[in-house]
């Protein structure tokens, strides 16, 4: 029986968000961005938070940055963030090519999830504050296509998800003619024509 098991390699999208971060000037980390209440160093600090629990999720090496929710603090960076981030992205990256991440259970956030949903909410989670992260710096944001169709495919069927709710904002209705990425942008409850403020 062939081995079915959906993988998608989050390396190309990681190597993105790196290259986001290395752009963002001291000068740009009090700048508002589209999540309520981040400024984008807390914006960097989630990044580099979730990317050492799904790291940790995906190797199924569970504990305290497995069990912490997302929501227990208001992130922040330290002072090595620049050497920080890019190394933990390339380990969430890299423990996800194993095939093992995306069966059985796991943990993330103190949730306990499937592997498949987990590599799912990791790809959503690169892809959508990606474009958090571009759209406060003035930064151009091209995130991987494979990552970007499966984030969006992530968040349509989670449009009728009574659960919805408790992670995501209303969803933000776009244009037929609107790009796959201002569709995602939408279904994850920001507004696609999102701007800092002058």
């Amino acid at each position: 029986m062939p081995d079915t098991t959906p993988t998608l390699d989050l390396g190309p999208q990681t190597a993105v968000l790196a290259h986001l971060a290395e752009g963002v000037t001291d000068e740009r980390l009090a700048d508002p961005t589209p999540c309520p209440e981040y400024e984008v160093r807390h914006l960097l600090g989630h990044l580099a938070g979730l990317a050492v629990a799904f790291r940790d999720a995906g190797r199924k090496d569970l504990g305290v940055t497995t069990d912490t929710s997302p929501d227990s603090a208001l992130p922040d960076i330290g002072p090595g963030w620049r050497e920080e981030l890019p190394k933990v992205l390339a380990e969430l990256a890299e423990a996800w090519r194993d095939p093992a991440a995306w069966t059985g259970m796991t943990r993330a956030g103190g949730v306990d999830l499937p592997g498949e949903v987990a590599g799912l909410v990791a790809t959503d989670e690169l892809v959508i504050h990606g474009w958090d992260l571009a759209r406060a710096t003035g930064q151009a944001y091209d995130p991987d296509p494979a990552a970007l169709r499966v984030c969006h495919d992530f968040l349509a069927a989670s449009v009728g998800d009574p659960g919805r709710g408790a992670i995501f904002g209303p969803v933000v209705t776009v244009g037929p003619e609107a790009s796959l990425l201002a569709r995602a942008v939408g279904l994850s409850g920001r507004d696609p024509e999102w701007a800092p403020q002058p």
